[in-house]
């Protein structure tokens, strides 16, 4: 592998050299250069949080899949390290699949799915998915060690390893999909992270709404266990499932060797355009933090003229409020914050500019929806994105318009039965995140404004709108 490894290295290092920065971000994670897509091994090791990622490091687009690899003391200033796995072994030679990584007694070990496509041959292809093995004692250099677990008799699809320890155990949790194209996650108890016990489908599409399930994660907090995972072939139903693929939860109750009792349907994560396959970890303190791919397959990636494509999201605590998961900003965002504005409470028609040439800044604003009779009102960056509430529908929509790169839809969630709706926003110089009312929801996509069309407003149209105040900080 040290040979491949190095390939790679020199590669990633010839596509940095020309790597393009008009869309690249200030303080979200990406490739230094190539392509990025699931994050993986998310995992505090040793006083740093280390970020492994899908990355291929020879070209901006999808190829074979490597482990990128960044650490930071903060989860917002990441350093780049060297390329943690390459494919190329007999059992990962097509891929060093997404998976997770966990602290074995001071050792550093990912747990990957090894890919091998043994015919390609479009629709009809058949793969093979084994479950991987490496490991590290200084955090950088990783040793492969082989296969740990392979599949079910009759599975093809079976891939993205979460590992944690409970009840003096090993756990894991994979996404599957069964002979009748149904999308599942399965369980797995190890008393090693070399030997494993099959305990049964954790949970699974009886429908047939979906046809596999990816990037699964298992966690507890509060009273409930959560499922996490990203299901493929859910067909828009309304406002809902919008993107082609989607990420989001099963809340329910479980103890090892007792069955997953679910408490609640499943529900999105994230209503923006670009949100996909998200992992959490916990801190040092014990919060439960979360990252995913803030890009969506199959859609426009302008950032592949520049070099590289793809990012992650903020970090997000993840919280329960009033029975409810609920995801802000880890509260080191904080730390970035420059110059403050303060936004003051008013009632307008029109627009007010905001801040010119914006490239990296926090909004936070709280509209009166009560006092506001627009027909729409809400913040415009440039001429291509609006997150603006409609009246007319009561919803809260988030637009994207740059029809130069292919891009002209929205999303939309219903109001919140508040009499204030509270924003904070941030605006990155190729994305926007929103949360919502402290984290009842987020919304996340990628945006592609022009170097002179990044001026920062708030308006109403057809009538006026009421702010009741906020503010705006630069970030540094």
């Amino acid at each position: 592998m040290k040979q491949r490894l190095q390939l790679a290295q020199l590669s990633l290092a010839e596509l940095c050299s020309r790597r393009g920065n008009v869309f690249y971000p200030h303080y979200h994670l990406a490739p230094p250069a190539g392509w990025m897509n699931d994050p993986n091994g998310l995992i505090w090791f040793k006083g740093e949080c280390h970020a492994f990622y899908q990355h291929h490091p020879m070209s901006e687009n999808q190829g074979l899949m490597h482990w990128g690899h960044a650490t930071s003391q903060d989860m917002l200033h990441w350093q780049h390290e060297l390329i943690a796995l390459s494919p190329g072994e007999e059992y990962d030679r097509d891929g060093c699949f997404s998976g997770s990584a966990v602290d074995d007694n001071g050792v550093l070990s990912l747990i990957y799915t090894g890919h091998v496509c043994v015919v390609d041959d479009g629709e009809n292809s058949i793969i093979r998915e084994v479950q991987c093995l490496a490991t590290s004692h200084d955090g950088i250099h990783f040793e492969k060690q082989g296969v740990v677990l392979t599949p079910p008799e009759e599975i093809m699809h079976f891939r993205d390893p979460k590992v944690w320890r409970e009840d003096n155990a090993w756990w894991m949790v994979l996404g599957a999909r069964d002979t009748a194209d149904r999308g599942m996650v399965l369980l797995y108890r190890g008393e090693s992270l070399k030997n494993w016990e099959p305990k049964g489908i954790l949970a699974q599409d009886v429908a047939g709404e979906s046809y596999m399930w990816e990037c699964p994660d298992f966690f507890q907090l509060g009273k409930y266990y959560y499922l996490m995972f990203s299901p493929q072939g859910l067909q828009a139903q309304g406002y809902s499932y919008r993107n082609l693929f989607q990420a989001g939860t099963l809340e329910g109750k479980w103890a090892p060797d007792s069955p997953f009792e679910l408490t609640r349907t499943f529900e999105e994560l994230d209503y923006g355009h670009d949100f996909y396959a998200p992992q959490s970890f916990l801190t040092e303190d014990g919060r439960r933090v979360m990252m995913a791919w803030m890009n969506m397959w199959e859609s426009p990636m302008p950032t592949k003229r520049e070099g590289w494509t793809g990012c992650l999201t903020l970090p997000r605590e993840l919280f329960e409020r009033n029975g409810r998961l609920c995801q802000r900003p880890v509260r080191e965002i904080q730390m970035l914050r420059g110059s403050h504005q303060p936004i003051e409470s008013s009632v307008f028609s029109n627009s007010l500019v905001l801040m010119d040439n914006v490239h990296r800044v926090e909004l936070e604003i709280t509209w009166d929806i009560g006092e506001s009779k627009a027909e729409h009102y809400g913040i415009r960056l440039g001429d291509g994105m609006r997150l603006y509430i409609d009246n007319q529908c009561s919803r809260l929509v988030l637009w994207r318009y740059y029809p130069d790169e292919g891009l002209n839809s929205w999303r939309s969630i219903a109001l919140p039965s508040h009499l204030e709706l509270t924003l904070r926003v941030f605006i990155d110089t190729s994305s926007v995140e929103v949360f919502v009312n402290d984290g009842e929801m987020t919304m996340s996509s990628r945006i592609y404004p022009s170097p002179d069309d990044r001026r920062l407003e708030i308006y109403s149209a057809h009538g006026q709108a009421a702010v009741t105040g906020g503010a705006i900080w630069t970030l540094t």
